[in-house]
């Protein structure tokens, strides 16, 4: 894949990444919208590709890119498609720790220490070239803006921007109430981002992420001395409607 585009995670991140505090917006749903965000990043690269609310590995290659393969290699020991909701909300949270990391190695960010009360040390990321930032941002305004469809990769960061609660952090007060209403509306523009975005959104209100469990069957009718089985005793409105 090489580092001629970036990734939505790392545009993802970037976005919730405060300049003036150096530290993240939204640091718990963050973690669960990085997640979506590789699938949305893998599917543009045709590795994985929807399956109904699943998500199926079609092209095992490697992209290249060290922790987008980390979760492809995931997905594909899975060895059958897994459902969208199940992956964000499995146990591979600390991806916001990660991606920090990773993009201070690929010089996007730099690291500042501190201390917090004077004692606790405390770690800041401040952005190496704001323009990168500036040009993220620039294309979520125009979405927002002038009501054109944006493209998918605009379209899937804007779904998850949205999923994760960046709207407040991006047009915050009364005065970007309209401005998160149409950042929410983006999200019908591109079928992946949808997808995950909805998963991101079904995890932090607590959706079951289990799979359904059918109703255990009936037991069986018990047998009466001739054979016959013996009906169950109907009771309340069943006694009545068997009566007519």
């Amino acid at each position: 894949m090489g580092r001629s585009r970036r990734t939505i995670p790392e545009e993802l991140l970037l976005l919730a990444l405060d300049p003036a505090t150096g530290t993240t917006a939204q640091p718990q749903s963050l973690d669960l919208g990085l997640a979506g965000a590789q699938l949305v990043e893998l599917a543009l690269a045709g590795r994985i590709a929807p399956d109904g609310d699943r998500i199926a590995v079609v092209m095992p290659r490697p992209t290249g890119d060290p922790t987008l393969d980390s979760a492809l290699e995931l997905l594909r020991r899975r060895g059958s498609p897994v459902r969208a909701v199940h992956w964000i909300g499995g146990p591979r949270l600390g991806l916001r720790q990660i991606y920090l990391a990773h993009l201070e190695r690929c010089g996007m960010v730099h690291a500042v220490a501190g201390q917090m009360c004077g004692v606790l040390p405390t770690t800041r990321y401040q952005a190496t070239d704001t323009a990168i930032s500036r040009e993220i941002r620039a294309r979520l305004d125009s979405a927002i803006r002038t009501g054109v469809p944006p493209d998918p990769r605009t379209a899937a960061l804007a779904a998850l921007a949205h999923a994760v609660g960046l709207g407040k952090h991006l047009y915050p007060g009364n005065e970007g109430r309209s401005s998160r209403s149409r950042l929410r509306d983006l999200i019908r523009h591109d079928p992946m981002g949808g997808l995950v975005a909805h998963a991101v959104m079904d995890v932090q209100n607590g959706v079951a992420v289990q799979p359904r469990r059918d109703r255990p069957p009936a037991p069986p009718a018990r047998a009466t001395a001739s054979g016959v089985p013996l009906q169950p005793r109907r009771t309340g409105a069943m006694a009545r409607v068997a009566a007519h």
